[in-house]
């Protein structure tokens, strides 16, 4: 897998949940934080979005999308003035019509579960709110699966249940697609944009149970040791084989809390030799044993 699938991969859990607002004339809906990410895709009309952080009030037109990547609370709203009127999310009305002023605005707002405890640098450094305009020619995959999603919540077709979801999943790849093609802070979309450090990620990402070395890996991305080193370690933040042990520790995590396959399977998958060398390296990164951490990630 590529890296910012492995990223998104790590961290979500369940399946993403919607729901279809359809609101008018003078309204104002607080979405309390949550632990995960959300998001809103503006059907049609415009609204405003006013993060509880204290950023500034965003406005938001027909088609665009919004990421609130952290699940940081906030309003939506016909105006962004005296949010002290808005009522909880869960008791919006969602009256029919728009409330006699052609001001009508539909939107389909939705969360996706995270685990936030094995979240990769890539996602962490997202920023509170993403914001991706409806602009012409931008991000054509995007605004093609908002098309697709504005369909299916219109037909409800035959097999709407599977696709709807499928859709949403894909939505959240776009978003952080987006967001790294055009982000000005942040030093993913730069590791991403390097050859040499991308080269290196690739390999262990498509393989993490492999015996990597620096020389081994060195020479999957083409440069000498000294060169893979400096370059990985000043984007990326650590060191190759520091970054591969977080990831095989990371990969562990997941396979414990997804599956019932046993500690050896577990070790053996993540590339180390022994239950009790993975348990060793997983008790030091994450402070409780494999077998803990299997029981309260169950019970979570």
């Amino acid at each position: 897998m590529d890296v910012v699938s492995d990223a998104i991969s790590a961290v979500r859990t369940g399946r993403p949940s919607s729901n279809r607002l359809r609101v008018g004339g003078s309204w104002c809906t607080r979405l309390a934080p949550y632990d995960g990410a959300g998001f809103h895709v503006v059907l049609a009309g415009g609204c405003w979005l006013v993060p509880d952080t204290g950023g500034e009030p965003v406005t938001l037109g027909a088609g665009d999308v919004v990421l609130l990547p952290h699940g940081a609370g906030h309003v939506l709203a016909d105006s962004p003035g005296d949010t002290a009127r808005a009522v909880p999310f869960e008791e919006m009305r969602r009256p029919d019509g728009d409330g006699g002023n052609g001001r009508e605005v539909e939107l389909l707002c939705g969360k996706y579960r995270l685990d936030r405890s094995r979240t990769h640098p890539l996602m962490a450094e997202l920023p509170e709110v993403v914001h991706l305009p409806n602009r012409v020619g931008r991000h054509p995959e995007l605004r093609s699966a908002v098309d697709l999603l504005a369909n299916e919540l219109d037909e409800r077709r035959p097999g709407a249940c599977l696709a709807l979801p499928s859709l949403l999943d894909l939505l959240l790849i776009y978003m952080v697609r987006a967001w790294m093609s055009e982000a000005e802070t942040g030093s993913w979309p730069s590791v991403l944009n390097d050859p040499v450090t991308t080269a290196a990620l690739r390999a262990l990402h498509s393989d993490p149970a492999a015996p990597w070395t620096n020389d081994r890996l060195a020479a999957a991305a083409g440069v000498s040791r000294a060169t893979l080193a400096r370059r990985f370690t000043a984007l990326v933040g650590r060191a190759p084989m520091a970054y591969l042990t977080w990831w095989r520790l990371t990969l562990a995590a997941t396979r414990l809390r997804d599956t019932d396959a046993s500690l050896a399977a577990v070790a053996r998958e993540a590339g180390y030799g022994s239950p009790y060398a993975l348990s060793h390296a997983f008790s030091r990164e994450f402070g409780v044993t494999p077998g803990k951490y299997r029981v309260s990630a169950g019970s979570s």
